[in-house]
């Protein structure tokens, strides 16, 4: 299953700034590198041809017809990187960086736009060097100024998490139209480097004529490998992969971005969607609802393999999906009612009636990674842990919170005995009526706000556990934007988020769950975590200077919010469940933190000449909206 489309629009953020990575490998002596690394040397030398999880000599041609953004029904906007609107999917492919990801490491990036990258020896600045050839798609230079004024737009202008994570860059200054310099402040400065490094780089020339901080469909002027080719609000919005990108033969690109349009269709409704891929309208698409990839397939064209099932591994953190809950609500301040709450969603039952075991059920905020917490803290979690133990629970010192286990029969009597008992202890007493009340009288209520009727068959079944307890528990689905209205100004209960973490995460931490980004609407601390415990062990992260460090660090932030029971945790599959029509190639090697499809797949020819009339063309004019 997957969140929102505000877990979407925060899966492009982190991958666009790919935060938390910025220690120069080679020691503390400053000098110009072609990449940045964290903890460890680069894999890839200065000389490097391409990456190894490419094909170089992928040929460039066809299309990819795929979904947009799972759940988000329209896009009203050609801007990503302001708080309003709805932004079409794909807009990434627009902007180049100063450096870009390599998806076979941990933490690593190259030069893109910058040919190398210089870290003080203090690590208080950064330099980067740009290269001449660097064109904005109108074939204007990119120069150190475009830099500086987009580092300035974005931290002052743009989404709330822009102005938490650059908070401690100084300034960026142009030292030469081809050299800009960041400066860094304070002690947690490891992650920034990195981080601006990854920075989209805007045009100051365009923004100068268009405004910035509004809503628009009027393409906008990039230096990436795609322009906008043609779009239709609400339908779909197509890409054509640019002949003239300055870029195209940069060892980083090599075999990279070889279709000749990537298209995304819009749907209401994700099993129109499904209809949509067995029809051809769709060549592929990635598969959140588990019943549709158990029983949704079987047709005559997967069983003669010209329509493909496959399963994609992913070696990242699996992420931290589940109903969040709003703490700004008094209603959710006892931490006795929030743990009731996660005692009351039988996990096992959903798993097999709904989800046909398809899942494991997600305890950490780190799952699937060794950054998650086991057993009794170590002593090293315990050095960190013990300085704030008055103000940590004791259960934080034992072993780690664990979410309730069921025998699946749906009889989930023994957990929902606790459960009652739990909100009985925290101040909530049976009524006249099959409600526990406050001593106001007030009722407890929760309301799960929803825009994805996937979910009703989840929540359907755990809003009737909770009613069984005495909580009024109701389901409110709303239109895709006004549920981004409510998200955005927490104007919720609880609803359904998934955080997606990396390999080495870090100054996003503040962002998710730091105390500043609990008090500004439209952040990603939806559940007003507000704990200056976690904002602590959140630096900790932020200034480990070795993946040992980092490890303690995130085990002992992992206990602490597990014992807060911020959440009530869903489940996890460590891969990516696609379908896709037999007209596409792809390396043999796949890239491990990363699924690779629009990166390093290509469109077949012979294949899609086999594939021939058997299949239904796509749809050429774009998906009606159901």
């Amino acid at each position: 299953m997957t969140a929102k489309r505000e877990l979407q629009r925060m899966i492009r953020w982190t991958a666009a700034l790919f935060l938390s990575m910025a220690v120069l490998t080679g020691g503390v002596s400053a000098e110009p590198r072609h990449g940045l690394s964290v903890f460890g040397e680069l894999k890839y030398p200065a000389d490097f041809k391409h990456f190894d999880y490419v094909n170089p000599d992928a040929p460039k041609g066809g299309r990819l017809v795929t979904m947009g953004t799972s759940g988000a029904s329209t896009f009203d906007s050609f801007n990503d990187y302001i708080l309003k609107g709805d932004a079409a999917h794909g807009l990434e492919y627009l902007f180049d960086s100063l450096m870009v990801r390599a998806q076979d490491e941990p933490d690593a990036v190259y030069g893109l736009i910058a040919e190398t990258a210089e870290v003080a020896g203090d690590h208080l600045s950064a330099t980067f060097k740009l290269r001449p050839e660097a064109k904005f798609a109108d074939g204007t230079p990119v120069t150190a100024d475009d830099v500086v004024f987009s580092f300035t737009t974005l931290k002052e202008k743009g989404r709330p998490e822009y102005k938490l994570t650059l908070r401690d860059v100084v300034k960026a200054e142009a030292i030469d139209p081809a050299t800009v310099r960041y400066t860094f402040q304070g002690e947690l400065i490891r992650d920034l480097p990195l981080v601006v490094a990854t920075l989209p780089v805007l045009s100051k020339a365009y923004y100068a004529k268009e405004n910035f901080e509004e809503t628009t469909l009027k393409p906008p002027l990039g230096s990436g490998p795609y322009a906008i080719k043609d779009f239709r609000p609400g339908t779909y919005v197509a890409y054509k992969r640019r002949e003239d990108y300055w870029a195209k033969d940069l060892p980083v690109n090599r075999g990279r971005f070889n279709f000749d349009e990537l298209r995304y269709d819009y749907y209401r409704d994700r099993n129109v969607e499904l209809e949509a891929i067995k029809s051809g309208q769709l060549d592929l698409r990635e598969e959140f609802t588990s019943v549709n990839w158990a029983t949704g397939y079987d047709i005559p064209a997967v069983r003669a393999g010209r329509l493909i099932k496959d399963t994609l591994p992913d070696a990242r953190p699996s992420g931290a999906q589940g109903y969040f809950l709003n703490t700004r609500r008094d209603k959710f301040k006892d931490v006795r009612v929030r743990e009731a709450l996660d005692l009351a969603f039988d996990f096992e039952w959903s798993n097999k009636k709904l989800f046909y075991g398809l899942y494991k059920r997600t305890a950490s905020f780190f799952e699937n990674s060794d950054m998650m917490a086991t057993g009794k803290p170590s002593a090293e979690e315990l050095a960190l842990l013990e300085s704030f133990k008055d103000k940590l629970p004791p259960a934080v010192f034992d072993e780690p919170y664990v979410p309730p286990v069921s025998d699946a029969s749906g009889n989930n009597r023994d957990n929902l005995k606790k459960a009652r008992e739990l909100l009985i202890a925290a101040g909530w007493t049976p009524g006249n009526d099959r409600f526990l009340r406050n001593a106001k009288g007030e009722t407890l209520d929760i309301e799960f706000l929803m825009f994805e009727p996937m979910f009703e068959r989840i929540t359907g079944p755990y809003s009737e556990n909770l009613k069984r307890i005495g909580i009024n528990a109701t389901l409110r689905m709303v239109d895709p934007a006004q549920y981004e209205r409510r998200m955005k100004s927490f104007d919720f209960d609880s609803s359904v988020q998934r955080y997606a973490l990396r390999l080495t995460p870090g100054i996003e931490l503040r962002s998710f769950w730091g105390s500043e980004a609990a008090k500004i609407d439209g952040s990603f601390n939806l559940a007003g975590i507000a704990d200056p415990v976690v904002d602590a062990l959140a630096d900790k992260v932020m200034a480990a200077k070795s993946r040992t460090e980092l490890v303690t660090a995130t085990r002992a932030i992992d206990r602490v919010l597990r014992a807060g029971h911020y959440w009530v945790p869903h489940w996890y599959k460590a891969s990516h469940t696609i379908a896709f029509w037999n007209k596409f190639s792809r390396p043999a090697k796949k890239p491990p933190y990363d699924p690779g499809i629009i990166d390093t797949w290509w469109y077949d020819a012979a294949k899609a000449e086999a594939l021939g009339a058997r299949q239904t063309p796509a749809n050429t004019q774009g998906a009606a909206q159901p």
